[in-house]
């Protein structure tokens, strides 16, 4: 599979691994994306944008990331708390009045406002509605007492956080992302796309049995809250004009490797948050149970966090990353859905590239 882009001496091998990686993936192709002290180590791309493997995939080709966009809508809230606009600690009601759960902005971040699933069947339609999916989480009791626990709201976290920014700013979550996010810091990354950006846009592809299979391990309440409203991972669905066109910011942000990565080399550059709201962005309170994905976890202010750094991965193999052992940011992006094993074998030949231990 023919690789395009530029990869840094150091660094020669990424681009065999990234070869080994499309040729394994018979669906759509990749992009793969490093920055380190204010260069691009790494940006490569490759494959096709098209499951009828027509059209190749270019230097700007979009992709759906699925929770890779979380941090985005996070960095949403977090800008207008920069500005005295939001109140971390106080109660969603104060931005949101019709919500029933009793959570703060802070527990909406960290995914401890316990909206993560829904009680009653909600139509694939609640997608491509605003207001309707809005609807539901106001009357939806909270799976537990908000602030008690924690478990990653999959497709819920983006409303929350983008009834905050509606009810300060005026605008949707992705309009704002857009103008005071994206833009001024030259990411190409976008939350509810435009006729423009819809031409550019990669399939999703590998929704087989296989997948699925891989997915079945989590958590019964994982299920209920991946599958209701249902189509998350569908691929007539996230494929559809209608799914990218729409607000879905928990999930149906797209956009490059190159875009994912610089949103972190923006926050380490100290350009997208004040120093005192980077330290709140990455505290957590310590590794935890999440009682929606299972396992150990370590939350920030949207978040995930670890011991060497912060950032997001997403179902079906994507992930963007700061890492502090490294100093660099880091994204994968893929159109074939899969496991994180290749994101973790390209990020680890970039380390041993650096002279430092694998992830």
């Amino acid at each position: 599979m023919e690789v395009t882009g530029t990869v840094a001496p150091p660094c020669s091998r990424v681009q065999d691994v990234f070869a080994d990686v499309l040729d394994e993936q018979p669906g759509t192709g990749a992009s793969f994306a490093v920055w380190r002290d204010g260069e691009w180590l790494v940006d490569l791309w490759g494959g096709w944008a098209d499951a009828a493997h027509t059209q190749p995939w270019t230097s700007d080709t979009l992709v759906m990331p699925y929770s890779v966009t979380k941090p985005f809508a996070a960095m949403c809230v977090l800008v207008l708390a920069d500005r005295g606009l939001v109140d971390l600690d106080a109660p969603m009601q104060v931005y949101w009045p019709a919500l029933r759960a009793r959570a703060t902005v802070r527990d909406a971040l960290s995914h401890r406002a316990g909206l993560v699933a829904l009680d009653e069947d909600a139509p694939t339609e609640a997608f491509y509605d605003w207001d309707l999916m809005c609807s539901l989480l106001e009357q939806q009791e909270p799976t537990w007492p908000p602030g008690t626990a924690q478990g990653e709201s999959a497709l819920f976290h983006g409303h929350l956080l983008g009834q905050v920014v509606r009810a300060v700013d005026g605008r949707t979550l992705g309009r704002f992302l857009r103008e005071e996010v994206c833009a001024p810091h030259g990411l190409d990354f976008h939350v509810g796309l435009t006729d423009a950006e819809l031409g550019r846009v990669a399939d999703l592809t590998g929704f087989a049995e296989d997948f699925l299979e891989s997915q079945r391990a989590y958590p019964d309440l994982y299920h209920r809250a991946i599958g209701n409203p249902p189509g998350a991972r569908d691929a007539a669905v996230v494929n559809g004009e209608r799914w990218r066109r729409s607000e879905v910011p928990a999930v149906n942000g797209h956009g490059t490797a190159r875009g994912v990565a610089g949103l972190y080399a923006a926050l380490a550059q100290g350009r997208v948050l004040s120093p005192a709201l980077m330290e709140e962005l990455v505290r957590t309170r310590g590794e935890e149970p999440d009682l929606v994905v299972g396992g150990g976890h370590e939350w920030g202010l949207g978040v995930g966090v670890d011991a060497d750094g912060f950032g997001m991965g997403g179902t079906g193999g994507s992930f963007g990353w700061w890492s502090r052992s490294g100093r660099y940011a880091a994204a994968f992006m893929t159109g074939h859905v899969g496991t994180h094993d290749r994101g973790e074998r390209l990020e680890n030949a970039v380390r041993e590239a650096l002279g430092l231990p694998p992830v």
